[in-house]
């Protein structure tokens, strides 16, 4: 079965990990059991190729390869979707249309510095968009990373001028105004109502959940718990939702270290038996001794709070 993204999209959409061998080679054993440990813990859909998947440090084959193994191993069960940003155009309809072939549900792609005004923006993302017939498009909105910052006003013109961009990858930082700018801009005009699904490792998800957010495309080391927080307030437990996020806030504040959070979540994801080696492919961070100590200090204490909020997870 093939999925197609649509503005709809909600839940988790686990932002995936790329893992490496010791040696810094693509290790595709641990690829197919980091789907696996994905889709056991029950995400909606996966997100390939991201940023913290190390997309800029794969060859152009070895995208190709991390791409069709993902969707082969995932087979139809949940959407995938692909990360093909690339400051070259053609580069960025090569991969997508890879991507597509393969199955995927649809491609995110990033603004970048040299689309220079949110008019140059929405210009590209129109170019994209005639280039790419009938494939939805996730607008990844990261400013802190694209250097490419995009009002809620300009981000309705484009989900009016485009139609296939049916989700916003929501990681502006501070953004709990913006995203309740973005719906409101959107009710107002009369504009689609997209998809948003928030990043930033899941540091404000309750709060984002609370302001318009659909759900969550991170990728934090424990799915279950976006899944979970994701499910509570959906139920309108929203108060449930944040006792559980609470237990866990510790090891997502520790995952996103800038330039250093990687190691931790890799090492979480080795220490839970979803991939064989930790590394980070050069040049990456590592965890020295010390980094190994505390990370284990901090998932103890996480299990130990798990037991009064969520004592089947605390036990998995």
């Amino acid at each position: 079965m093939s999925h197609r993204l649509t503005e709809d999209a909600k839940g988790v959409f686990i932002i995936s990990a790329t893992p490496f061998a010791d040696d810094g080679a693509l290790d595709e054993a641990s690829l197919d059991s980091l789907t696996d440990f994905y889709l056991g813990h029950g995400v909606t859909g996966i997100t390939i190729l991201g940023m913290m998947g190390e997309a800029p440090k794969l060859t152009a084959a070895e995208s190709v390869s991390v791409l069709s193994r993902v969707l082969k191993r995932v087979d139809g069960r949940v959407p995938v979707i692909v990360g093909v940003s690339n400051a070259g155009l053609d580069n960025l309809l090569t991969l997508a249309r890879t991507s597509m072939d393969h199955g995927a549900a649809g491609v995110m792609i990033a603004p970048n510095a040299g689309h220079k005004t949110e008019t140059g923006v929405i210009a590209a993302f129109k170019t994209i968009s005639d280039r790419l017939p009938d494939v939805p498009l996730v607008f990844q909105d990261f400013p802190l990373s694209t250097q490419m910052p995009i009002s809620a006003d300009a981000f309705t013109r484009l989900v009016e001028e485009v139609p296939s961009v049916v989700m916003l990858k929501h990681e502006d930082w501070p953004g709990l105004q913006k995203l309740t700018a973005v719906r409101e801009t959107a009710a107002k005009r009369g504009a689609r109502r997209v998809s948003i699904l928030t990043g930033n490792g899941g540091l404000y998800l309750p709060q984002e959940l609370a302001r318009g957010a659909d759900g969550a495309m991170t990728g934090f080391a424990y799915p279950e718990m976006l899944v979970e927080v994701v499910r509570r307030h959906q139920a309108g437990d929203a108060d449930g939702a944040e006792d559980l996020f609470d237990a866990y806030l510790p090891i997502v504040r520790h995952e996103q270290q800038p330039g250093f959070g990687l190691a931790v979540r890799k090492e979480i994801l080795r220490r839970r038996g979803a991939i064989r080696s930790a590394t980070a492919r050069a040049p990456g961070p590592k965890l020295d001794a010390a980094g190994h100590e505390e990370l284990t200090r901090l998932m103890q204490r996480m299990e130990r709070a798990l037991e009064s909020v969520a004592p089947a997870m605390a036990a998995e």
